[in-house]
């Protein structure tokens, strides 16, 4: 019977691209994937240290785990991602149960790792930085991955430095790719059956890469992904305002595959607290390509991230992010409190009353879903572009998004997987639409 493995993730695109790329490495040295967590004999988790808690959450998956296998055999126990590289040693003193900890910058020693501890029963910490060989293992290795809609990472880590965020003590100063290998794993996901490539990268538009006397940046990437057939719909994220470049934005003029929906995190509506934060762009650069996009094409639509009470932030400050937030009418972001990162430069600053931050964040993410929740409403009794992910089990109705990535639950009588189809919205709420296919013999095929 093969050795069983199970990966449990946490946090960002960037992870479960990383979890896929794990479970090809250890099926190597014999692991089968499996979704049971009682059955497995190596139990990974894959952290993400971005959001409050993040550490505490670790050890309550451990104690889970424990609990599990209190009359079973042990498995192995093995915490990977950003939490790994933040906490390396630590975790391997505080908890006996885990047996390696490894940062996602040295995947490419994960088989050994492993290996070696079924033979010694040494417990390990691997947290190099191993970008360039940790990339290169994986081009070795096929990308199975064959879901309508997948990831493919072109860029990791990050130089900006923002004073909240622990991105570049986790997965270290950018990181690019080659060009040709990235192309390489994209035609490998359309035989596979991808229809749609998110480009991924904690700074995706820094990609930069110099290869055979060229230079090639992340335009390059999305045009050459333009040009293959099977291709549908071409997404990006997450982008840094200051690396919105010019041939970047010409993309959306040129592509016929990239979608009109942009993923820019601003943060603040404040540039007193852009520069607090250390951010290196103000309200009027992010401004200025929201215009220019728009110009473009004013059916380009915007998401965003939003950090409230930022230690400084005024009640001034605050309503200056209200104003930007009813601007742009962002159609989907994310919005959180600030909470301090250990490491990062405002992990010491002095914290806003919680009282008054938690006000804030409900009246910005009140005016955030309003639009959010109307965007959706203005669609009903409309036909829909979705491109269809899969069949919901155990149902008749299929998933699938639009070119904002708002999911489309609908009904049809054919399969229509891989395609991109005319649906019409009956109804919705502040997150899904609900509708049923219009078929045409216009329906484009997979």
């Amino acid at each position: 019977m093969n050795k069983k493995v199970f990966i449990k993730t946490f946090g960002c695109q960037m992870n479960e691209y990383d979890s896929n790329r794990i479970y090809e490495s250890v099926a190597k040295i014999g692991f089968e994937k499996t979704e049971i967590l009682n059955e497995t004999n190596c139990y990974i988790l894959n952290t993400c240290h971005i959001r409050d808690k993040a550490k505490e959450k670790v050890y309550h998956e451990i104690g889970r785990v424990k609990k599990n296998f209190k009359f079973k055999k042990k498995p192995l126990v093995i915490i990977a991602g950003c939490v790994a590289q933040a906490e390396n040693r630590e975790m391997i003193k505080r908890e006996p149960y885990i047996d390696i900890v490894i940062g996602p910058q040295s995947y490419h020693k994960l088989n050994d790792a492993i290996l070696k501890n079924i033979r010694k029963k040494e417990r390990e910490e691997e947290t190099d930085f191993d970008t360039l060989l940790k990339f290169d293992y994986f081009d070795k290795i096929k990308n199975s991955d064959n879901k309508i809609s997948s990831y493919l990472t072109i860029q990791e880590g990050c130089d900006k430095f923002c004073k909240f965020c622990v991105v570049p003590f986790t997965r270290g100063p950018e990181y690019s790719r080659s060009f040709y290998k990235i192309i390489d794993e994209a035609k490998q996901l359309i035989k596979n059956g991808t229809r749609e490539i998110t480009l991924l990268g904690q700074n995706v538009n820094a990609y930069n890469y110099k290869e055979e006397h060229k230079h090639f940046k992340l335009s390059d990437i999305i045009m050459e992904l333009d040009n293959l057939p099977k291709i549908k719909r071409i997404r990006y994220t997450t982008s840094h305002p200051i690396d919105m470049s010019e041939d970047l934005i010409e993309c959306y003029t040129k592509s016929k595959k990239l979608v009109p929906f942009v993923h820019l995190p601003i943060q603040s509506g404040s540039n007193k607290i852009l520069k607090l934060m250390n951010r290196k762009h103000t309200v009027e650069n992010y401004l200025s390509t929201y215009l220019k996009l728009k110009k473009i094409n004013s059916k380009i639509e915007f998401s965003s991230d939003f950090i409230i009470a930022y230690p400084g932030e005024t009640e001034k400050d605050f309503y200056c992010t209200m104003d930007l937030v009813k601007r742009i009418k962002f159609i989907n972001s994310y919005s959180f409190i600030f909470s301090p990162r250990p490491g990062t430069a405002a992990s010491s600053l002095k914290l806003i009353d919680q009282k008054i931050a938690k006000k804030r964040l409900k009246l910005i993410q009140e005016e955030l879903f309003a639009h959010q929740k109307f965007k959706n409403k203005m669609t009903e009794n409309k036909i829909v572009n979705v491109l269809v992910e899969n069949k919901i089990s155990d149902q008749s109705k299929f998933f699938g998004r639009t070119e904002y990535m708002t999911p489309v639950i609908f009904e049809s009588e054919k399969s229509v997987e891989g395609e991109i189809v005319p649906v019409l919205i009956k109804k919705s709420n502040q997150n899904n639409l609900f509708g049923e296919i219009k078929l045409s013999k216009n329906i484009e095929a997979a």
